[in-house]
C-alpha cells in the first residue's frame, strides 16, 4: 500500500473520516505510532496578550499563554514538533528596542524546533537578522532564497530532518518574492527562486534520497489570493506539486479553524494550514502512522 495515502480528522469531531481510496478498516489508532505537529504564523513581535480594550482579540494571545499550552500538549505526547511559517518580526516597541533578541530567546525558550523566514523578519535589514541568530537555538529554513552574497550565507538551511518516534519527519521552507514588499536595501543580494521548482526538487530529495515518512513545507508565500491569480499560493503550490504532505503558512494571515484538505497534482490528498496571526491561536495537527498507511488529526487552539 502506498505510505503517502492517509485519512484526515477534522476539527473536534470523535471518528476518523477517510479521504480517498483508504478505508477506515486498514487503520488502527491504538497501535499507531503518534507524533504531534505544532505550529504559529505571523506572530509580529506579540509578546503580551492583546489588550483588553481590543475589539478584535481582547485578552487573547501573549507568549506566556503560548508557552503553558505547549508545555502542555508536549506532557501529553513527547514526540512533538514546533514550527514558525515567518514574520516572527514586526516594528513594535520590543523589536524596536531588541531587535528580535527577544523574539528569539523566547521561541528558543519555548522549544521551537524550525522556523522560516518572512518579508518582516527583514525589517532591521539583513545584517540585523543576522546579528539575532545567535539567540535562535533553532534552525532558519528557507529552500527559495539564495543568500549566497550575503552575511546569511551557510546560516540558513534549505531543509531539516527530524527523527520522532521512530518517524522521519522531512522539513523545508519557502519564503514569499521579496522584490516590490522589501525594500532591497533591507534583503541586499538576496535571491529570490521560484518557489514550484524548488518545492519540487526538495520533495524529491526529502521523499526519494532521504526516504522521510513525513514532508512538511513551512511556507510564507500566503494561503490564496483571488484578484492575482497568477501569484504562487499555498493552494496553487499543492496544485502544482507532489509528495508533500502538509503545507504550514502564513504571509496572509488567514484564520483557518482547521486544515484544508486539497489535492496535489497527481490527486493525492494534502494539508494546508494557518492560523492567523499575532500569536492568537496555535495550529496543532496529530499525525498516526500504522504499517504502511498514516493518519491526521487538525485543529487550531485559541491561546
Amino acid at each position: 500500500m502506498d505510505r503517502r495515502k492517509f485519512i484526515q480528522q477534522s476539527g473536534a469531531t470523535a471518528a476518523f473520516i477517510g479521504i480517498g481510496s483508504l478505508s477506515l478498516q486498514s487503520f488502527n489508532k491504538n497501535s499507531a505510532k503518534h507524533i504531534t505537529i505544532l505550529h504559529t504564523n505571523d506572530v509580529h513581535s506579540h509578546i503580551e496578550p492583546f489588550a483588553a480594550n481590543d475589539k478584535l482579540y481582547a485578552n487573547m494571545g501573549g507568549v506566556a499563554r503560548r508557552a503553558s499550552l505547549i508545555h502542555s500538549i508536549r506532557k501529553e505526547n513527547p514526540n512533538t514538533l514546533l514550527f514558525d511559517a515567518g514574520d516572527m518580526f514586526l516594528v513594535t516597541p520590543y523589536f524596536n528596542f531588541y531587535g528580535g533578541e527577544l523574539e528569539f530567546k523566547l521561541m528558543s525558550m519555548m522549544g521551537y524546533d524550525a522556523a522560516t523566514i518572512g518579508n518582516h523578519d527583514f525589517d532591521n535589514g539583513i545584517d540585523g537578522l543576522y546579528r539575532q541568530l545567535p539567540h535562535a537555538q533553532f534552525d532558519l529554513l528557507s529552500a527559495n532564497y539564495d543568500f549566497k552574497n550575503t552575511v546569511l550565507d551557510t546560516h540558513v538551511k534549505p531543509y531539516k530532518i527530524f527523527l520522532k518516534n521512530g518517524i522521519k519527519v522531512g522539513v523545508f521552507g519557502l519564503g514569499i518574492e521579496l522584490d516590490g514588499l522589501v525594500d532591497n536595501k533591507l534583503y541586499k543580494e538576496t535571491k529570490y527562486n521560484d518557489p514550484v521548482a524548488v518545492a519540487q526538487d526538495m520533495s524529491r530529495i526529502l521523499n526519494k534520497e532521504e526516504d522521510c515518512d513525513l514532508v512538511i513545507c513551512l511556507s510564507h508565500l500566503g494561503y490564496n489570493y483571488k484578484i492575482n491569480s497568477n501569484k504562487i499560493s499555498d493552494l496553487k503550490l499543492a496544485s502544482l506539486t507532489k509528495g508533500i504532505d502538509l503545507i504550514i503558512g502564513g504571509h496572509t494571515h488567514t484564520f483557518l479553524k482547521k486544515p484544508t484538505v486539497t489535492k496535489n497534482s497527481i490527486g493525492k490528498n494534502m494539508l494546508i494550514n494557518q492560523v492567523g496571526w499575532g500569536g492568537i491561536n496555535l495550529g496543532r495537527i496529530d499525525y498516526y502512522f500504522d504499517r504502511e498507511t498514516k493518519g491526521a488529526n487538525g485543529t487550531t487552539i485559541i491561546v
